[in-house]
């Protein structure tokens, strides 16, 4: 059975090119726009990894998701997918001009797999993929 991939990102151009792109190396996807339809999509997919935007309805929001995701707390919605591999795919750092990193002692980032910028080498995250999706 393939692979399924949930996109979460406001650019729809963007999302539906991701999706053809996934779709060729086999993989089913899903989207979502804003970081609360990702939270619901996440539910109700159950995907097998997310591609997740930070600037959507607010610019931290998907921050807001991965942490949401990856939350530890007793009775946590998210308790069965929380271990679900979360890639941050952004702009951010060319928009606030920060440096984001997923260095061991970096706090501020949620815990995910991979930061990727914006625009995307394409190559570099079907390598990404492959390896969290083996």
């Amino acid at each position: 059975m393939a692979k399924k991939i949930l996109i979460v990102d406001d650019d729809r151009d963007l999302v539906e090119t991701l999706s053809q792109v996934l779709r060729s190396q086999g993989y089913q996807t899903a989207a979502a726009h804003r970081g609360s339809e990702g939270l619901k999509a996440v539910l109700s997919e159950r995907p097998d990894l997310v591609i997740l935007d930070v600037m959507m309805e607010t610019d931290t929001a998907g921050f807001e998701v991965a942490d949401q995701i990856r939350s530890t707390r007793p009775g946590s919605r998210y308790s069965d997918v929380r271990g679900v591999p979360l890639v941050i795919l952004t702009a951010i750092g060319q928009v606030t001009h920060s440096r984001f990193s997923l260095d061991p002692g970096d706090n501020f980032l949620p815990d995910v797999e991979s930061f990727l910028t914006k625009p995307v080498d394409i190559d570099e995250l079907l390598a990404v993929i492959g390896r969290l999706l083996p």
